[in-house]
């Protein structure tokens, strides 16, 4: 990384190598604001300084603050893509999630600022974040997906996308990147759409299969139907590479109220696959909810940071997404909040999940 400050001014006390090891180190063990961290770093100096000098001791929060605020956020960003694609190896067929979330809180109304909106993308079966592209509204996925797609490498695995991806620049691009596509199709693509109820009234499947799950006091029901006869399907040249259609009715059943409730979704896809597989790819897209974005509001407190600065919300955000895959991969059956606490309690343990 660059340093944003002026590195020849002579009162510049603390290397950015410092600073930066200093805040993945405590965000690992545990530490959720600049406070927290500058707080760690105080009781744990002398084992930082096996690693590196900290010839002042440790910077304030104002200075981390202050440091995170003037990082540029898109190359930090594009150091973190090439980072996650670094420790890990791309499964064959691995699905990767897109999603986009706000954080919350970092809008300001004083400057008219709203709340910042990250698209992510996320590896399934790894169980890690491959980057994320920032944008200040959700409304802007639209452009903001085919750019984090040009970032990535995707050769060879299938890319999720609720419907707001379902755009045919997109399919191109994931297309060009070497990759499948699986995208919701919903009524912002209206001809499509109803193209696509319309086959499932005329057009005989290929394959059907039936999932049940009983889970949070509810059982759900997953019927995926599958058609790869397109030949009644509208301008369907227009969709690059589409090979299937999908159909998911979800039934379900809450114990408590004994209600009973029915969602259908519709999918394109550029794959012939079984309903079988389709069923559980559609189901673990939903990862990228469960294991990233409410493991960032629930388990790093993300959703109630006041962090307002863009660079400090998104590269704090990017320091989380650093300590989530590293805590991941400790081979230890704790929850991660569990083993951000040991971390932040053992040293030894710390050193475990960084390798060191």
């Amino acid at each position: 990384m660059k340093d944003p400050r002026r590195t020849n001014k002579g009162n510049l006390k603390h290397p950015l190598e410092d600073i930066l090891f200093l805040v993945i180190i405590s965000v690992v063990s545990g530490c959720n604001d600049w406070e927290t961290i500058e707080a760690f770093g105080e009781t744990q100096l002398a084992w930082l300084r096996k690693y590196y000098p900290y010839k002042h001791g440790i910077p304030s929060h104002d200075t981390l603050n202050r440091v995170f605020a003037a990082m540029d956020s898109e190359d930090f960003g594009h150091r973190f893509i090439s980072w996650a694609q670094q420790l890990f190896k791309l499964s064959e067929g691995e699905l990767i999630s897109i999603d986009g979330k706000t954080m919350r809180h970092s809008y300001d109304t004083y400057k008219g600022q709203r709340a910042f909106h990250l698209v992510s993308a996320y590896a399934s079966t790894n169980r890690l974040c491959l980057g994320q592209v920032v944008t200040d509204a959700k409304s802007n996925e639209v452009t903001a997906i085919p750019e984090l797609l040009e970032l990535l490498f995707l050769k060879g695995s299938t890319v999720s996308i609720d419907a707001i991806g379902c755009q045919k620049a997109i399919t191109n691009k994931i297309i060009e990147k070497k990759a499948n596509y699986l995208i919701a199709v919903k009524g912002n693509q209206q001809h499509l759409y109803e193209s696509v109820l319309h086959l499932f009234q005329i057009t005989t499947p290929s394959s059907i299969d039936t999932q049940s799950n009983v889970g949070h006091g509810r059982i759900e029901t997953r019927q995926c139907t599958v058609i790869t006869n397109l030949n009644f399907l509208a301008d369907a040249e227009q969709w690059t590479g589409i090979k299937s259609i999908i159909r998911v009715e979800s039934q379900r059943y809450q114990k408590l109220s004994k209600k009973t409730s029915l969602e259908v979704r519709y999918y394109i896809s550029s794959q012939i696959q079984d309903a079988k597989d389709f069923n559980k790819m559609i189901r673990a897209h939903w990862s990228i909810e469960n294991n990233l974005h409410w493991m960032l509001d629930v388990v790093f407190a993300e959703d109630g940071s006041r962090r307002r600065d863009k660079n400090a919300a998104v590269n704090f955000n990017i320091i989380s997404k650093v300590a989530l895959a590293l805590i991941e991969r400790a081979e230890l059956k704790k929850s991660k909040r569990q083993k951000r606490f040991m971390a932040g309690w053992s040293p030894e343990f710390r050193e475990t999940i960084l390798n060191l």
